[in-house]
């Protein structure tokens, strides 16, 4: 199991946000993500917020062994074959641990304050879709290549479209809510495996959980398909039920 820290950039700073992932790393966690949000997405809605790869960038060149990544761009918020440019130059400064994560993206303001339109969710997802296969596309062509695999996850979890882009394009897959919904999902995206043909294995499933949420039990997740298990830590980021979790792997 692999123990993921989602440091959410609102309400903090630049050096608080510095201070946690340099310690989270030294706790021994396998993955550090940022959120793409313009705005905060809780408490005031006009307090302080940091933009995604900018942080992602520090992130990559402040830490040592962690992979880092989006949990998740939003795909209409940049072309995705800059997105698939950006993402390569911030994993040759991480020394190829980036993983870039792509989503439809759902917060209405983050869109039209920047002069985005915002779709309705059909025409959302059918972004998305486009949007994978352009990454796709795009990151063979880039020169020099990804120092890393540079995997892609879909973040994510309707069951008629988002999980047939995962089954079709994603390396990873990426989940919020509860254990008994995640393990639905799980098996739902087995089922769109073997739709398109897709070996169920090649796809690693993570889920996302709040830090205020109940304590997690390591063996339930795993049960449920889980194999990498994300916390969404809030400012000032206390740390104590992250060590807990790598403490429980072992």
């Amino acid at each position: 199991m692999k123990i993921g820290v989602n440091l959410l950039p609102e309400h903090t700073s630049v050096p608080a946000l510095r201070d946690a992932w340099r310690a989270a790393e030294s706790l021994g966690v396998d993955s550090l993500w940022i959120w793409d949000h313009f705005f905060p997405v809780t408490g005031d809605p006009e307090g302080r917020s940091f933009e995604c790869w900018a942080l992602i960038a520090a992130m990559a060149a402040d830490t040592r062994t962690a992979t880092v990544g989006s949990l998740v761009s939003a795909c209409g918020y940049r072309n995705p074959d800059l997105l698939a440019d950006m993402a390569r130059t911030v994993d040759h400064i991480s020394g190829g641990r980036v993983v870039l994560g792509i989503g439809a993206g759902w917060m209405r303001r983050d869109y039209e304050a920047y002069g985005y339109p915002f779709p309705a969710d059909r025409e959302r997802l059918d972004e998305l879709e486009q949007s994978l296969i352009r990454v796709r596309a795009r990151l063979p062509q880039l020169r020099p290549p990804p120092l890393g695999p540079l995997p892609v996850l879909v973040g994510g979890s309707g069951e008629r479209v988002t999980l047939r882009l995962v089954a079709q394009y994603a390396d990873a897959w990426n989940c919020t809510g509860a254990l008994d919904e995640f393990a639905r999902k799980n098996a739902a995206l087995d089922d769109w495996c073997g739709r398109v043909g897709r070996d169920p294995a090649s796809i690693e499933r993570t889920i996302s959980v709040f830090a205020e949420e109940a304590p997690l039990a390591l063996p339930e997740y795993a049960a449920a398909g889980a194999q990498h298990v994300i916390r969404s830590v809030r400012y000032p980021f206390d740390l104590t039920d992250v060590a807990e979790l790598v403490a429980q792997r072992g």
